[in-house]
């Protein structure tokens, strides 16, 4: 077992650091960067839904077992706010790189192939997919709005067409996430970085 002086040096944990401030300075651009901190500002405010949904839980449950008068549209306005942070949620995982991949793979790629699988999943699964749901959901939105569709409990919230109208949103939110990830990557891609 050797000394501590027999051990390598290590480097300072300041050089450590400012090695990884220039890595990350190489990675910034301008019209990307301004699309994730919009994103970024929107589900920072939309975190706020969660402190809500609690209070409807807390609230609801107190209701029911404290008082014996569970509200139904407290229950369904859980579901609502459940919603709202799941799915604005989407598009704030994606400019913070915590979605879901096959990190076993892509940890092993270098960044030219890395930024190279981004650009053709971007294009050949993702987008369609967005399109579809986005597409889609405007009719699911208006058709709500047109018939004034409500909760079938009768007691229920109202304005269906208002929680229906998160998911193209969010979807929409998520386009500009992903369309900045493609245009960051398409970018370094092009100069060499």
């Amino acid at each position: 077992m050797g000394t501590p002086n027999d051990l390598p040096p290590h480097p300072h944990v300041a050089e450590k650091v400012d090695e990884l401030k220039i890595h990350e300075d190489e990675k910034h651009v301008a019209f990307p960067d301004f699309l994730d901190n919009l994103i970024r500002h929107i589900g920072h405010a939309v975190c706020g839904v969660n402190a809500l949904l609690i209070a409807a839980i807390i609230g609801n449950v107190a209701l029911r077992y404290g008082f014996s008068n569970g509200q139904v549209w407290m229950e369904e306005l859980q579901w609502h706010f459940y919603a709202i942070g799941v799915m604005m949620g989407l598009s704030y995982a994606q400019v913070n790189d915590s979605h879901i991949r096959v990190d076993i793979l892509h940890a092993r790629f270098s960044d030219r192939t890395k930024r190279i699988v981004e650009i053709i999943g971007i294009f050949l699964f993702v987008m369609p997919f967005i399109w579809v749901v986005f597409y889609h959901s405007l009719d699911f939105v208006a058709d709500a709005f047109r018939t004034s569709e409500r909760s079938d409990a009768p007691l229920g919230l109202p304005f269906r067409w208002a929680i229906k109208a998160v998911i193209p949103l969010s979807f929409g939110l998520l386009g500009l996430a992903v369309f900045s990830r493609l245009s960051r990557d398409v970018y370094l891609l092009v100069k060499g970085k």
